[in-house]
């Protein structure tokens, strides 16, 4: 394969976003988009603005950024931006690539260049913070292919990232389905009312020995939307909350919880048990009560504005209390009716499981194929697109 050799700054035209005063920001108008916004989508924490600041800093979707300040290793990255059309704020890059690069090429090479990013924003690192400078981009040397190459080379990757977005917005669609049958479950429930406490054991004791090999999730591999973890690990258990298939995983400090992170455990073994977080809530079904039954009640927003509300704490490290938890009141179901719904939701989940993991096995298929690709190691210059 052969390559050009360009300095990585000169790929591409880079805007900064801007550095948003308290008086710019209002109840209404367009997102102002921080690293949190990439990560986590339109929360609670988000500031808009009615302002207009110009095509160079404004968003639509499709458009790269590149986050070139923050924690080294989970804030600096590359994005596509699929939210709402917004504003950018400063610490990150507006990433335009000249008309000779191939746009998927370019997204999927900074992507490569991960630990490189973090090499470099590490030794700068300061307060727990590095950054990425324009001066840097200059100092790194790429062999670019051409341009029919790297439209390969994107276009392959590519559509990887499309088939995994083709499965979860299949997953949302099935969890719209779950929420709007468990809504629909509450508004007919006619067998009085119940407190959490009744209907769900409340971090229900599960063992696992010190320092044993089992499954890790971290609060960073819990979706704020979707049901399934982006993934874990295998670790030494030494401390945290221990959870089995059946169990709801809900964050209990904020931000966390009022960003939505939550979990429904379905892709362990029989009798297995995982572990993560202190910082977790774990409810599992009581009697009769679907597990499903418990995330859909997570996601609930009357229940998560309860949970919101009676936060307690300092700033900065408030708590909802496993015993706060139990005490919300709702609507008790039939029997009858429980199972119905269970009987429904349990195989939506069971498609979301699948897709999950299909995500996951796309996922990794990608990662070890990027740096083949962007190396060379796999010659791509006969292959027709």
């Amino acid at each position: 394969m052969k390559s050009d050799c360009y300095a990585l700054f000169d790929l591409a035209q880079w805007k900064n976003g801007l550095a948003f005063k308290k008086i710019d920001f209002s109840s209404d108008g367009e997102p102002v988009i921080k690293i949190a916004e990439l990560k986590n989508g339109i929360t609670g924490q988000t500031q808009f603005t009615e302002g207009d600041y110009g095509d160079e800093v404004h968003l639509t979707k499709g458009d790269m950024l590149f986050s070139w300040s923050g924690n080294p290793e989970t804030s600096i990255d590359v994005f596509w931006y699929n939210l709402p059309d917004g504003w950018l704020n400063q610490h990150i890059f507006k990433v335009i690539p000249k008309p000779f690069v191939d746009r998927n090429f370019l997204y999927y090479l900074l992507k490569s260049l991960k630990a490189t990013f973090t090499a470099i924003a590490s030794n700068k690192q300061t307060t727990g913070l590095g950054h990425i400078t324009l001066k840097d981009l200059k100092k790194l040397n790429i062999a670019l292919p051409s341009e029919k190459e790297q439209k390969i080379i994107g276009r392959y990757l590519y559509t990887i990232d499309q088939k995994i977005s083709v499965n979860q917005a299949i997953n949302d669609n099935l969890q719209q389905q779950a929420f709007a049958l468990f809504e629909q479950l509450l508004l007919t429930a006619d067998d009085g009312e119940c407190s959490v406490a009744d209907i769900a054991h409340l971090n229900p004791k599960r063992t696992l020995a010190k320092n044993q090999e089992a499954k890790c999730i971290e609060m960073s591999q819990l979706s704020t939307s979707g049901a399934f973890p982006s993934g874990w690990e295998k670790r030494p258990f030494n401390g945290g909350m221990r959870f089995s298939n059946g169990d709801t995983l809900l964050a209990r400090i904020t931000p966390c919880l009022e960003n939505g992170k939550a979990a429904f455990i379905d892709f362990l073994d029989t009798s297995e048990v995982a572990f993560g977080s202190t910082e977790y809530i774990v409810l599992a079904p009581k009697g009769e009560i679907p597990p499903e039954f418990l995330y859909c009640l997570a996601r609930y927003p009357v229940f998560s504005d309860y949970a919101v509300k009676n936060m307690n704490g300092s700033s900065g490290r408030q708590r909802v209390s496993a015993e706060t938890i139990g005490q919300f009141k709702l609507p008790r179901p039939s029997t009858n009716e429980l199972k119905r719904f269970g009987n429904v939701v349990s195989s939506l989940f069971l498609k979301m499981r699948f897709n999950s993991l299909e995500n996951m096995r796309l996922s990794s298929l990608r990662d070890s194929l990027l740096p083949k690709l962007m190396s060379g190691e796999l010659d791509v210059s006969e292959l027709d697109i």
